[in-house]
């Protein structure tokens, strides 16, 4: 498995060219360091020539290091160092392992690595354990630490300083809450961020003030990881910077983490199973990987349109992102554990705290993962992910339609859209994931081959629909209790930026076909279209619903064409 990972690895650089490459080293030349995303580069450049890769960019890279680390130095220039020092002083220790540079050179680059000065080279510094500083401090501390554990540093007290304020973020489950403005609209992504820099702060070696309320977290929240995983091997949706490739890698660190607790302790069934899980994320990035051209998004859009990306999150920075989590990844990978990889058909009901607001149903190689207090720049309430374990993630639905997205979308007047409730009143017809609405989850539970809950969605006082889902080998079975002309909406992929999926829609069954795969909805009721298309992350949706009196039925099957 580790040298799987330091094949994706080239492939998520070989998204860039020698030219890109030599272009970007330029700009920092001419304007110095204004993201991580050049560090990035260097680091993965440099490490993979060190496993005998991508030779021919060795000049290029020892231009690249000798900029990095003169830069770290300077005061001024503090352009989120607290990520890219440990990814430099790692890519040294891999050279250096490797014999793959020149002493002279190792030995200049290390200088400047030691001579780093911790209050002046990162931005955020922690005063005091009641500082609101989410996870730039720990970004901070791995990097410290990282120096510390390569012989180049030896700031322990600045380490336990910038853990010391995390502990706040942590909910009942120990999952990290980044968003600190906020109790509620908790992103997934930097939950998964924060406690993968824990745990690679623990494999570096570190036993100081906080070690044990650090693995505790780890170890509370891992097991919940996993059950959260799509069967497809992807992280869930929820908040910013989801659905980029770089995505899964931060879930493989924390799987090959507690594949390596279990392991010691001798529960090799366990291990196992976070091994296969690890497997399941591998294969999904590598056919993200495969693509030609290579996205750092999961659509088709041309990279230049910025399709589904946050302003911050442009193709140089988040490109190579991926070929960094991969090494994160990497590092704490232990072969020697049995890797089976198996189906993930074990039947979850489970919910999330109130700070990230989530419900998960899995049965039968299918997952549904339910919001019922979304954040509208970027998601919607609702059921918001469909996965078949094998099918595109896309042909139902991976995540919501938001209604105002943080990230850029080209379709004019998008509106909020999942898989949810609708009325109809006398100014027309009215959706769950409209402000109004409010979702509540009323139960959830598993049986032997089932996952089943009921929501209820309130429109009013005096409209409420009662959703009860049923999930199996089988598909989704969903019934809708409602007074008077209800409806339950339908998203039909339409446009994933390179392919229109093939739509088939009749008075009772709505089916869509794309990538070998059908996608097919049945119901009691009627068909409608709702003559809107909504976009998310991933493409465009055209927006349909079931409609019928009191009671609704709608089932939904994934299967092979």
């Amino acid at each position: 498995m580790k040298e799987r990972y330091i094949i994706l690895m080239e492939k998520a650089l070989s998204a860039y060219t020698d030219e890109h490459i030599l272009r970007y080293l330029n700009d920092v030349k001419t304007n110095g360091l204004t993201e991580h995303g050049f560090p990035r580069l260097t680091a993965n450049i440099g490490i993979l020539i060190a496993h005998g890769r991508r030779k021919d960019l060795w000049p290029l890279f020892m231009e690249m290091m000798d900029v990095c680390c003169d830069m770290f130095l300077r005061p001024y220039v503090k352009s989120a160092n607290e990520f890219s020092v440990r990814e430099i002083v790692c890519c040294i220790d891999e050279i250096e392992k490797a014999k793959a540079v020149e002493k002279e050179h190792l030995l200049r680059w290390k200088q400047k690595i030691s001579r780093i000065i911790p209050e002046t080279c990162y931005n955020v510094i922690v005063k005091s354990e009641t500082d609101r500083i989410t996870n730039w401090a720990i970004f901070g501390a791995v990097s410290e630490y990282a120096r510390v554990h390569f012989g180049l540093g030896e700031n322990f007290d600045f380490i336990d300083r910038q853990l010391s304020c995390q502990f706040q973020w942590l909910d009942e489950n120990g999952m990290y809450r980044d968003n600190s403005k906020e109790l509620i609209h908790q992103p997934i992504m930097y939950d998964y961020v924060s406690r993968g820099l824990f745990a690679m702060l623990l494999h570096f070696g570190y036993h100081g003030q906080y070690d044990k309320q650090i693995d505790n977290c780890l170890k509370e929240a891992g097991l919940l990881t996993l059950k959260m995983q799509s069967p497809n091997g992807e992280i869930p949706f929820g908040g910013r910077s989801n659905q980029f490739l770089h995505n899964e890698a931060w879930m493989m660190l924390l799987f090959e983490y507690e594949a390596r607790r279990y392991a010691e302790e001798e529960k090799t069934k366990l291990a196992m199973t976070f091994k296969s899980a690890i497997a399941r994320a591998l294969d999904v990035t590598e056919a993200w990987l495969d693509k030609k051209p290579i996205r750092h998004i999961k659509n088709r859009f041309p990279t230049e349109t910025k399709y589904g990306c946050e302003g911050y999150a442009y193709f140089d920075k988040y490109m190579i992102t991926a070929a960094s989590n991969l090494y994160a990844a990497y590092l704490l990978c232990d072969d020697s554990i049995p890797t089976e990889v198996a189906s993930d058909h074990e039947s979850v009901a489970f919910q999330t705290s109130y700070h990230f607001h989530k419900l998960f149903l899995k049965s039968g190689g299918y997952a549904l993962e339910f919001d019922t207090n979304a954040d509208p720049h970027y998601d919607a309430n609702g059921l918001g992910r469909v996965h078949r374990e094998g099918a595109p993630s896309t042909i139902c639905l991976s995540c919501p339609c938001p209604a105002t997205p943080n990230y850029t979308v080209d379709v004019e007047q998008s509106f909020a859209f999942s898989m949810c409730s609708a009325i109809r009143e006398k100014d027309g017809w009215h959706l769950g994931t409209e402000e109004s609405a409010t979702y509540k989850v009323l139960r959830s539970k598993t049986a032997k081959d089932c996952a089943s809950a009921t929501l209820l969605c309130k429109f009013s006082d005096d409209h409420v629909v009662k959703e009860h889902y049923t999930v199996n080998e089988g598909g989704v079975s969903i019934t809708l209790e409602g007074d008077g002309e209800i409806g339950y909406t339908i998203p039909a992929f339409c446009f994933d930026g390179e392919v229109s999926p093939q739509i088939t829609v009749g008075e009772h069954s709505l089916t869509v076909s794309y990538e070998g795969w059908v996608c097919r909805y049945t119901t009691n009721g009627k068909i409608e279209d709702l003559k809107k298309i909504a976009a998310n992350r991933n493409g465009h949706y055209r927006a349909f619903h079931a409609t019928a009196q009191n009671t609704l039925n709608v089932k939904i099957e994934i299967t092979k064409a």
